[in-house]
């Protein structure tokens, strides 16, 4: 499965800023789904909650000077890929003065997008920027979360933090002394889409991702939250980044936490 597409006119760039910043307006997460005429923003709300839709479609030819596309099969030549559009909303910003755009699915140890902007330089080399964009896993409950993290901080300064599409999640800490490791399963991952579980064959769902966090932060975090979310996220930018979202009602947090070597 692969997908690959680049974008090199300004006034296209633009336009396709400006709909995925429209679409990060209205959505904290939706549904990418990608054919070889079109691209579609989704998101499919629970309507006997008050919940609302959202179904946006581009043409690529409209917007990308090149477009390569794999799917499944042939009979199912499209992909699925539930992300964050606030995310790419913020790669982009990074682009806007970009002699070119390259989009493309890429697979570090867990499929995301990549963005990679080529931006003009004062000599005669370019500058390249690349934005992983990380697909999430539901967490457990807060209050067992904590538990685990608030023991494991006694042990070490560090915790790492890996997940994969299959629903499981590992909270590990070792040391010299000590090598402790908390497994959560059957967790969940937010859906792809209709007849699109986060289990298909090609999303690779046993590779793990996975970020060194300081502890302390993490704790400082699981503590002072008093949200109580519905729904609460985590996105895992392998070695990079770990980003927590906690969701309820007309509340959203977030909250970004560094990995550290």
């Amino acid at each position: 499965m692969k997908f690959r597409a680049k974008i090199i006119d300004v006034g296209c760039l633009n336009n396709f800023t400006r709909v995925v910043n429209t679409v990060s307006r209205l959505s904290k997460m939706c549904v990418l789904r990608i054919t070889c005429d079109h691209l579609f923003f989704v998101l499919s709300g629970r309507v006997a909650s008050g919940g609302v839709s959202m179904w946006c479609e581009l043409a690529q030819e409209n917007f990308f000077d090149e477009f390569q596309l794999e799917g499944v099969s042939p009979e199912a030549n499209e992909i699925f890929l539930e992300i964050s559009p606030e995310n790419l909303s913020r790669a982009l910003k990074t682009a806007q003065n970009a002699k070119s755009v390259k989009i493309k699915l890429t697979r570090r140890n867990y499929p995301c997008l990549s963005l990679h902007a080529e931006l003009p330089s004062l000599s005669s080399s370019s500058r390249v920027v690349t934005h992983d964009i990380p697909v999430s896993i539901y967490l457990p409950p807060l209050k067992t979360m904590k538990s685990v993290v608030d023991r494991m901080k006694n042990l070490s300064n560090h915790l790492v933090l890996e997940a994969n599409l299959n629903g499981e999640m590992n909270l590990k800490i070792q040391t010299d002394l000590v090598s402790v490791t908390t497994h959560f399963k059957e967790l969940g991952n937010p859906p792809w889409g209709e007849d699109h579980s986060p289990s298909s064959p090609h999303r690779e769902p046993e590779l793990m991702a996975e970020t060194q966090v300081d502890i302390k932060k993490l704790q400082q975090f699981l503590t002072s939250q008093q949200v109580n979310p519905s729904r609460a996220l985590c996105n895992i930018v392998h070695q990079r980044i770990l980003h927590l979202i906690f969701l309820h009602e007309d509340v959203s947090l977030q909250y970004f936490i560094p990995a550290v070597a």
